[in-house]
């Protein structure tokens, strides 16, 4: 067990500015995890690896390391991390639900999703280290779904905090401001050792999706993102 304090010039590794771990917190940390619960997390069973767009400003791209929990066969939750690594910072929350239960949305809901069939059906979406013959029911699975995405930590602009208010993220697409940059795609893919160009062969069995509601991926048809702002207001007192 190592318990020395966190070294110096974590910040350049992208862990928040601040004081090193001491070796009682470290031990206080090993023995929670020794004695206490984590049963939500223990129902992680699946690492997902993907891409994601701001909605309000889609030349910004990120790499996402979803950590999915599955509810039932139509819901799934993720908690997103921006790598895989031990430091891997918590970004974001990812809700995936079936298109059954995206149809019963209300349309001003069903803006604020985006589809994943052609994350899947273009090697975009990988489970890494996971052979595409043992992942290919999840895959077929997950092309018929639809997605809502909340960034809180923005690293890709240099943030050693989460700040300000979340960011709705979009998927990729075939076209237009939706196209995934060439460049972090390859350099993901050659960290896993993986060819795009065969995933793609290897999922063309894959069927395209009867119906993909054009509601999601609003962008596409209105070229208008989602952004928060917060606002002061009036508080509200279990008294008034």
């Amino acid at each position: 067990m190592d318990l020395k304090p966190t070294t110096a010039g974590a910040e350049k590794d992208g862990i928040p500015p601040e004081k090193p771990t001491p070796v009682g917190q470290q031990m206080l940390d090993k023995g929670a995890q020794m004695l206490q619960s984590f049963k939500p997390i223990n129902h992680m069973s699946q690492h997902a690896c993907t891409f994601a767009l701001y909605s309000h400003d889609m030349s910004r791209q990120i790499k996402a390391h979803h950590f999915v929990t599955r509810l039932n066969q139509d819901f799934l939750q993720s908690a997103v991390y921006d790598s895989d690594d031990s430091n891997g910072r918590l970004i974001g929350v990812e809700y995936i639900v079936s298109d059954t239960i995206f149809e019963t949305l209300p349309p001003e809901e069903q803006k604020l999703w985006h589809s994943h069939a052609y994350e899947i059906k273009s090697g975009l979406w990988i489970h890494p280290r996971m052979p595409e013959t043992i992942v290919m029911p999840e895959l077929k699975n997950l092309a018929k779904t639809y997605g809502k995405f909340w960034c809180t930590w923005q690293t890709d602009r240099g943030d050693k905090l989460p700040l300000g208010p979340p960011s709705l993220m979009m998927s990729p697409q075939a076209a237009e401001d939706g196209v995934v940059n060439l460049q972090i795609a390859r350099e993901r893919d050659e960290s896993y050792n993986l060819s795009r160009e065969d995933l793609m062969r290897s999922r063309i069995e894959i069927p395209e999706p009867e119906w993909i509601n054009p509601t999601a991926d609003y962008w596409r048809q209105h070229k208008k993102g989602f952004k928060i702002d917060v606002e002061s207001t009036e508080m509200r007192t279990s008294f008034s």
